[in-house]
């Protein structure tokens, strides 16, 4: 077994405006620090509009194709924006982790990591935002559970950011249970551990300004991987950010690289104990690129360790 890489050139292609901190270089950075590992290297397909509806409605991808401009800039919010690439972009990254799912559940891979822009995790059913168009996260939970009929998916967001877009989107959904630690206070406000699904399947764990990697490693040692034992999760789905690094400039957090090579680890020896081994990993933030670039490869040696 082995893990799965998939990316598309088209996610270099989602333009956004100078000094915009979701920028083409971050992929950039992040292909060039895993261009020598030995991975199986996959094509990502473009999502389908079919795909997309398993978590947001047409009207919703309409807007998103009406409002794609021919030629610049187009804004959707304080934060996120079009060029004439983006929805091409976007639709491969949700199409890299439709593909990735198929891969791992249809054991040609043990694990597998889309490396794509734009992020996925703050876009709501019918709301674009954080730089995200399609809740990437959350289709390839929906997808798991429609197409191959699992019964219990689990997604943990170790993003700094609150992932608001996939807690609306698998809110009301009670075979999935969605995990995600952030930074708070901190934009987009959300993830108060109140916050808790509809059916008791919504875990947030705020974390304070200035926490560093052994209050993390607590955080999810006493919360976090209890909760995925008692879930007995079929696959684990992560949303992986990097953004909670020491050095990124939009946050707080003191996290170091090795931080995230531990919880990759420990996610993987969780995810073989309790699924196979069965893994996707989806890249959601992170802005300083070098920090962004080694935290990464961190993470994919990881998975690669965990699919040896």
């Amino acid at each position: 077994m082995t893990t799965a890489f998939i990316t598309h050139a088209d996610c270099l292609e989602h333009v956004t405006p100078n000094g915009h901190p979701e920028r083409v270089p971050r992929l950039e950075h992040v292909l060039h620090a895993l261009q020598k590992l030995d991975l199986m290297r996959v094509t990502a397909p473009e999502a389908t509009d079919d795909q997309l509806m398993m978590c947001h409605p047409q009207s919703y991808i309409d807007m998103i194709k009406t409002a794609l401009p021919a030629g610049g800039f187009r804004q959707l919010d304080a934060d996120t924006w079009l060029s004439p690439g983006s929805l091409r972009a976007a639709r491969r990254g949700a199409g890299a982790v439709l593909e990735a799912v198929d891969l791992v559940l249809g054991g040609e891979v043990q694990n597998a990591f889309c490396a794509i822009r734009p992020p996925g995790h703050h876009a709501e059913t019918q709301t674009p935002m954080g730089f995200c168009l399609f809740g990437n996260a959350a289709l390839a939970a929906k997808h798991a559970l429609e197409k191959h009929g699992l019964t219990r998916v689990a997604v943990v967001d170790f993003d700094v950011h609150h992932g608001n877009g996939t807690q609306d989107l698998l809110w009301d959904e009670a075979r999935a249970l969605f995990i995600t630690s952030q930074q708070m206070p901190l934009w987009p406000g959300t993830g108060d551990p109140s916050e808790r699904g509809a059916h008791d399947n919504v875990l947030n764990i705020p974390l304070s300004p200035m926490t560093g990697g052994a209050e993390m490693r607590a955080a999810y040692e006493a919360q976090v991987f209890p909760r995925l034992r008692a879930f007995q999760p079929e696959l684990i789905i992560l949303s992986a950010g990097f953004d909670a690094h020491q050095d990124d400039p939009l946050a707080q957090l003191n996290w170091s690289t090795e931080d995230f090579g531990w919880l990759t680890q420990q996610l993987c020896a969780l995810a073989a104990e309790l699924c196979d081994g069965k893994v996707v990993s989806t890249l959601e933030g992170g802005y300083d690129l070098q920090a962004l670039a080694a935290s990464t490869r961190a993470h994919v040696e990881e998975l690669l360790e965990a699919g040896s």
